[in-house]
């Protein structure tokens, strides 16, 4: 029995700690996040002698195109640049 309140008391602090802390998060969007490091990756090239790969099986990423620029120490965007499919 001890042991189970024991266990509940260790469950209730433990949940109580997670709520506290008054730290406030600064978000700011000068630091490039991991996804705006990507490098595109090498294509797949089909060996002779086998059917080519369908091209709607790649999803190109667009270009950005009348992105304003933003002051440093700005807030992130709400809302994406337009973008062109390039044709």
């Amino acid at each position: 029995m001890m042991a189970i309140r024991s266990m509940a008391l260790l469950v209730i602090f433990a949940g109580l700690s997670a709520c506290g802390g008054d730290d406030t998060i600064i978000v700011t969007c000068d630091e490039q996040q991991r996804y705006q490091l990507v490098k595109p990756g090498k294509r797949v090239k089909v060996p002779e002698g086998l059917d080519s790969l369908s091209e709607y099986a790649e999803m190109p990423i667009p270009q950005s195109q009348d992105a304003p620029e933003r002051p440093p120490g700005a807030p992130c965007i709400e809302l994406p640049p337009r973008v062109s499919t390039g044709s």
